[in-house]
Parts: C-alpha cells; sequence; structure tokens
C-alpha cells in the first residue's frame, strides 16, 4: 500500500522516490480457455446467430482480439478489435432480414435493450426506431480474462470496499467477474453478484464458471437493482457484493445501506474518474456526499478560504477508487475520503499508478510520497483547483517512449487519434508551444497542467534548480524532463522535438558526415561523438558476442543510437533511471 504519512511532506523537504519493487516476471496474461474447445464451443453460439456471409469473413480473422460486431440497417457491418482497429465485413449493406434473423436466435431483450446467449458471456445490445423495430445491434465478444485483477489483487484480498471507474470498453466488468472468482474460489468469501442483464455471470439461469463459487441474483429490469441490492443483504448472508454499472441516486443510497451493515461491496460506477463522482451529485454519496459549509469569519481567516466551502458529509461509501485508464493503467486512490478532502480544497492530487508489462506480465507501482498539494505551490494550480480534464484519462503508457522508437513511430502515426502527449509547461509560453504545434501538424500534442499525466516536462533553465520540488515529483512519476535554453520558439521548438523523439532527419545528416548544430548545444561531447560511441560498441559487441552497455545520453541521441543499432540488425534496450539513462546493445540470437 502507498505511503500515507498526509501533507508533512508538503512542509519538509520532499521524500525520495518511492517506487515499488516489481514483483517475479510471470506469464503474460491471458484469456481462460482462448484455445479451449469451451471457448471456441461459446464463439460459435455467437457466429452462429450472425448472417453466413458475416460469419465467414469475421471467421477469416483471428478471433483472439475481436471485440464487437456491429449491424446497423443499411449499413455495412464492421468488426472492432482491440488498439481502435475495426473492419468493414461484407460490402452488402445489412438488410432488415438479417437483424430479425438475429433477434429470432436469441433471447429476449430486457428494458434495457440488451440480451444474450445462454451459458455465455457474450452481450447483445439493439438500438429502436421510434416505433421499436429494431434497427441495430451491438454484439459483443464476451471473454473471460485470468490475470487482470494482479495490479490490485493486495487492495481485493485486504478486505476492504473497492469501487472501479474508467471510460466504456477497458475492462470494468471483466475486472468484477475475476474479482468475484477470486473471492469465492481462493479466499472461500460468501459472494453474491448483482447480475444487471446478465453481464456479469452471463445469459441463462446457469452462472457462468468464469465467475467460480460466488452465486448470481438477476435483476429483472434495471430499475429494480437497487431493490435486489437489498435483497442479496437481507436473505443470502453475503460477505461481499459485486455490483455493475451503479448509475443512479437510489442505487448509490443501497450501497450506503450495504456498507453500514458490514458487507465488502466491490461495485462499478458511470464516470471516468474521482473528479467526475463529486461533481455528480446523483452519485456524490459514493463518496461521503458533498455539502455547502458556512464558516464564521476567524474560521475563512484561518482556513485562507471563502466562508462559503464545499465539504465531505459523510464517510465514504467505498474505501479504495481505482481508475482504469487503459488495459495496462490503473490510478489507485487508497483513501478516499483523503482524497476527496484534497480535492475540495481544491489541491492537486497525486494517485498512486500502477502499470503492467503487457510482454512480460510485471507489474510497476509508481508512488510519490506527495499525495497532495495546496494550490499554487504548482504552476497552473494556483486558483480554481483541478479540472475535469487535469483529471481526466491519462494515456501514462507513453511516459519514457523517448527511449523507444517504434512507440515513437505509432504516436507520430497516430496523431490525429485520442492518445494524446501531454507536455508539462514550467517557466514556458504556452501560445509559442501552441503556434509550433500548429506549424508541425502535431496535433496530438496537448499542454497539461497535472504533471502527473504528464509525457514530458519541459522547464526553462533556471527555473527549477536540482532538488527542487517540480523535479523531484517528475523524478517519482518517470515523467522525463527536457531543459529548454531560452523562452523563445526556436529553442522551445528544438525541445519539443527532442521529448517527442521526432530528431530521424539528424541521423541521415550525421551518415553524411554534417554535424548538426554546436558542441555547446550537445552533451557527452555532441551527438557525432554519441553514434561513434555507439558504432565503435557495435563492433565490439559483433566480436565478443556479448552485450555492451554505452555511456548516457539524453532521449533524442538514444534514439539515434537505437537506430543506428537497428540499421545493422542488432537489438538494444534502454537501460536505467534519468539522468543516467543508457543504452544496451544486445548480441544477435
Amino acid at each position: 500500500m502507498a505511503d500515507t504519512r498526509g501533507m508533512d511532506a508538503f512542509v519538509t523537504p520532499t521524500p525520495t522516490p518511492n517506487i515499488a519493487a516489481a514483483p517475479p516476471e510471470k506469464p503474460k496474461r491471458h484469456s481462460i480457455g482462448i484455445t479451449s474447445d469451451s471457448f471456441l464451443a461459446e464463439l460459435n453460439l455467437l457466429l452462429a446467430v450472425l448472417p453466413p456471409a458475416i460469419r465467414a469473413s469475421i471467421e477469416a480473422e483471428p478471433l483472439e482480439e475481436l471485440m464487437e460486431i456491429v449491424l446497423d440497417l443499411g449499413r455495412l457491418s464492421e468488426a472492432r478489435y482491440l488498439g481502435h482497429r475495426y473492419r468493414v465485413l461484407s460490402e452488402i449493406p445489412v438488410s432488415q432480414a438479417d437483424l430479425d434473423a438475429v433477434v429470432n436466435n436469441i433471447s429476449a431483450f430486457s428494458g434495457d435493450n440488451r440480451a444474450g446467449i445462454p451459458a455465455t458471456l457474450h452481450r447483445i445490445s439493439c438500438i429502436r426506431n421510434r416505433q421499436g423495430t429494431v434497427i441495430g445491434l451491438t454484439c459483443r465478444v464476451g471473454k473471460a480474462l485470468d490475470g487482470t485483477i494482479d495490479p490490485i489483487l493486495d487492495l481485493v484480498e485486504s478486505g476492504q470496499s473497492i469501487l472501479l471507474l474508467g471510460p466504456p470498453g477497458v475492462g470494468k466488468t471483466t475486472k468484477l467477474r475475476e474479482i468475484a472468482r477470486h473471492l469465492a474460489n481462493n479466499q472461500h468469501k460468501r459472494v453474491v453478484i448483482v447480475d444487471t442483464s446478465n453481464e456479469i455471470a452471463g445469459d441463462g439461469d446457469v452462472p457462468h464458471p468464469a465467475v467460480g463459487r460466488s452465486r448470481r441474483m438477476p435483476v429483472p429490469s434495471p430499475d429494480k437493482q437497487k431493490d435486489v441490492m437489498i435483497e442479496a443483504v437481507e436473505n443470502h448472508t453475503p460477505e461481499v457484493i459485486v455490483v455493475d454499472e451503479i448509475g443512479t441516486e437510489a442505487e448509490a443510497q443501497a450501497s450506503r445501506t450495504i456498507a453500514e451493515r458490514g458487507v465488502v461491496l466491490i461495485a462499478t460506477a458511470h464516470g471516468s474518474t474521482l473528479d467526475n463522482l463529486i461533481q455528480n451529485p446523483m452519485l456524490a454519496d459514493l463518496i461521503g456526499g458533498i455539502q455547502v459549509v458556512t464558516l464564521g469569519d476567524e474560521e475563512a481567516k484561518r482556513r485562507g478560504s471563502q466562508k462559503t466551502i464545499l465539504e465531505r458529509a459523510n464517510p465514504p461509501t467505498f474505501d479504495v477508487c481505482v481508475e482504469i485508464r487503459d488495459y495496462n493503467t490503473l490510478a489507485v486512490y487508497p483513501n478516499v475520503a483523503e482524497a476527496v478532502d484534497h480535492r475540495l480544497q481544491g489541491w492537486t492530487l497525486f494517485p498512486e499508478v500502477r502499470q503492467v508489462d503487457e510482454e512480460s506480465g510485471s507489474i510497476r507501482v509508481l508512488s510519490s510520497n506527495v499525495k497532495a498539494l495546496p494550490p499554487g505551490s504548482l504552476p497552473g494550480t494556483a486558483t480554481g483547483g483541478l479540472s475535469n480534464e487535469m483529471l481526466g484519462n491519462a494515456t501514462t503508457g507513453l511516459k519514457s517512449s523517448s527511449s523507444n522508437p517504434a512507440l515513437l513511430n505509432t504516436i507520430q502515426k497516430n496523431a490525429d487519434k485520442a492518445n494524446a502527449f501531454k507536455v508539462y509547461l514550467y517557466g514556458l509560453n504556452k501560445d509559442y508551444l501552441q503556434r509550433i504545434c500548429e506549424r508541425l501538424n502535431l496535433t496530438h500534442v496537448q499542454v497539461t497542467t497535472a504533471l502527473h499525466e504528464a509525457n514530458a516536462v519541459l522547464v526553462l533553465n533556471g527555473m527549477a534548480r536540482p532538488g527542487s520540488k517540480l523535479l523531484l515529483l517528475a523524478k517519482d512519476y518517470e515523467v522525463p524532463v527536457t531543459f529548454v535554453k531560452a523562452n523563445t520558439m526556436p529553442h522551445l521548438q528544438r525541445a519539443l522535438r527532442e521529448a517527442l523523439g521526432l530528431e530521424t532527419p539528424l541521423l541521415d545528416l550525421l551518415q553524411q558526415g554534417l554535424k548538426p548544430g554546436t558542441a555547446e548545444d550537445e552533451p557527452q561531447g555532441g551527438t557525432a561523438q554519441a553514434l561513434e560511441e555507439a558504432r565503435e560498441a557495435l563492433a565490439q559487441v559483433k566480436a565478443s558476442g556479448d552485450s555492451v552497455e554505452l555511456g548516457p545520453q539524453r532521449s533524442f541521441i538514444r534514439r539515434l543510437q537505437h537506430e543506428l543499432v537497428e540499421n545493422e540488425g542488432h537489438k538494444s534496450i534502454s537501460v536505467g533511471r534519468e539522468p543516467k539513462r543508457r543504452l544496451k546493445i544486445l548480441p544477435r540470437e
């Protein structure tokens, strides 16, 4: 668990980085039965209800990353995959007969226009016209995944109530399903799933094996969910109740009733961030409720605030809040009460970020001992506290990306997509950066005022000295820092290109014997010298067959070294931490 020493960290020198040691590597997480006969049988049940031409097109490609099939009347059918990829399945528009054929082969739609296929986790949702006729279908492929809760397994086993937040499609329901199975099978808890639309435990009267020994209480219609939640506590003596999609004030009140009876509650709610709940009057009760308090003159003066302020009304229903930012990144608030109190005071929050390496399955925990800072402690937080954007979804998976050429290429190719590259400016002109981005067509670059969300920090020389709070916080969250010599557009453009790794033309110039810039602009004796060091190390690797480490270099020079090594048919990785991050050249396998 993260350090919770309160705000002592603000009045004393900022503690050293607290990056938890990663546990032993484990196999890459996988779908339960992803290649087994049982999973293929379930998938075939979904494909069997589709028109033959569409089914044949789907089966022509691997099915592991298939997320959903979309059928809309008069339009081309689509298959959607992980990573925002999609493809057209047929050049013939979907007809009403195609839709009716699917509807006739599945269970009846419930009040929320959802249906399923018995003994599977698949979900089929419909779009109706004003007369009630089905004119569109979204067929979501249901998978039971193993290992999705590994980053928060300590929280799940702690006996605390946990609230999961996140945008649609990031795996909230999948995590609920695995949590229920783990608590019932491995922790031997009495787990009851309140299953609206049969989405957690599958369609039909028999719960899907993916929920293990958990018991499931179906909800006849969405407006009855609150009643079934209370009924589960009163009639079935649960130790843990699992609920998906708390979205109304009545359901929030039912959640509080459950918590007050000593039952652990694991749930998801409508909202992407903790800030969304604070600003949602219907769901604010989940985090303690918000009330307006009028202070006396002396108390307002002592606090340095206005006389009318917002405060938390009650203890939160949930002890822990987890924001699911993407499939591999989660932000954890281990003390919801403390986080909400800080947020209402306009303080900048620094959650505990947990990341999963998709290849090895190892887990990194990025945790700063500074949990929150009052307004004015950092640029951009002088007044008004945090905006919704500041606490929104952060693509933290792009951090430290400047040493990964493949990821940088992806950033450039997907500049118009939602994977924004967020830049934190310190002592620099925001308008200059925006004009540079317009000129270079860098539409994916955004300025952020939340340091923990940034993918890069640009600092004016002399504004942040070694040991300053800004640099220590950036180190805690492993955000690369680039210093800018002067607050001018040319210098800012050079720093931005370095942060993004957009210095590829330099390699071509150097290979032609031309040296860019001057020696005083380059650390470690210049870019040309760094590349010459890489060439000599390559020769040594080829001769000895052993890996060789180079000297520390900044991000864009390491990228040039990466490209040089790859051009020679070898692989390289970046090791160490800033400012001693360096290249390691590997021998051929």
